[in-house]
């Protein structure tokens, strides 16, 4: 079931095409990652799916509720981490807490519970009667996501959770979230400039460049779109260079190398191929000490795509 849908959403200011027509179904229960090199349009979109911007055409619901037409239906359903931290200072964390509460409507033993929740999954019981200008970056950021989920939104926006922190608040960050998504089943809408996290936690994800979705599916499908290809590194005892001619043979091996007791393959349709190389080799009295598969990185893939780094 979907639980976000944007058909033929567009969005321009003045002379610029800022988001170009995009279409993304986004199904309940998944962490869908969106990702794009700056100057992209996924700040604008995501602006646009929480009601703030509003567009020029097309639909966009939540909930299968319509953002513009029922936009306080809708609004229920969101929790929205911005990249700015949207935190009060010269407040103690725990009052934050309790003052965004109360913005969703949660009073009294209800809003004491929620609170005491999401201090003990953000980890932040030591320093939460404290002064959030005390806190440090990552604290910070861990209170924003707290905040953004004490109402337990069905859909949480996640913008850039982790510019600017510490490796350990990074971790906590991304452990929290695969855990929101796993126990509560939250649809989570994840952008970063960090493609190890998109490749970590993402089940699915669009890649956007200039306004447009340039692919979009699983992470497989979209490696799918720049090469059919897979390396295999197998460590060996035993192998002779001119074996070599006998695995070209092979249907679907395109490459092979070898160096420092290693054979380099570059398979199409690995898993069948790779069988028939084991059994190849065997058939020579090779001893197989090691199989290591590397598929494509995201990175590469995002690189070939829109021809920038995702930092960029």
């Amino acid at each position: 079931m979907n639980i976000v849908e944007i058909a033929n959403a567009t969005k321009r200011y003045d002379d610029k095409l800022v988001v170009d027509n995009i279409n993304i179904d986004i199904e309940e229960g998944e962490i869908f990652g969106l990702l794009g090199p700056n100057g992209a349009g996924k700040s604008t979109l995501i602006s646009m799916i929480c009601g703030l911007v509003k567009k020029d055409k097309g639909i966009i619901k939540i909930g299968n509720y319509d953002i513009d037409k029922e936009k306080v239906k809708a609004k229920e359903y969101i929790g929205l981490v911005p990249q700015d931290i949207c935190l009060y200072e010269d407040l103690s964390g725990y009052d934050n807490l309790k003052f965004w509460g109360s913005m969703y409507k949660l009073r009294g033993g209800k809003l004491k519970e929620r609170i005491e929740e999401v201090v003990e999954a953000a980890g932040l019981n030591e320093k939460i009667k404290q002064k959030v200008k005390t806190y440090s970056g990552g604290m910070k950021r861990r209170l924003n996501i707290a905040a953004a989920v004490m109402h337990h939104p069905q859909v949480i926006i996640m913008d850039e959770p982790t510019v600017g922190i510490d490796p350990q608040s990074r971790n906590h960050i991304l452990e929290y979230t695969m855990n929101l998504n796993k126990e509560l089943g939250t649809t989570i809408i994840y952008t970063t400039h960090y493609m190890e996290e998109a490749e970590h936690i993402c089940s699915k994800l669009a890649i956007m460049d200039e306004g447009k979705v340039i692919a979009h599916g699983t992470k497989e499908d979209i490696k799918r779109m720049v090469t059919d290809e897979e390396n295999a590194k197998i460590s060996v005892e035993g192998y002779k260079e001119e074996m070599g001619i006998k695995l070209k043979e092979i249907d679907g091996v395109r490459k092979v190398t070898y160096s420092s007791k290693e054979i380099n393959l570059v398979l199409k349709d690995s898993s069948e191929s790779l069988n028939y190389v084991i059994e190849k080799l065997i058939k020579f009295g090779v001893k197989i000490k090691n199989i290591n598969m590397e598929a494509p990185s995201l990175e590469n893939v995002f690189l070939n795509l829109t021809g920038k780094s995702l930092r960029d």
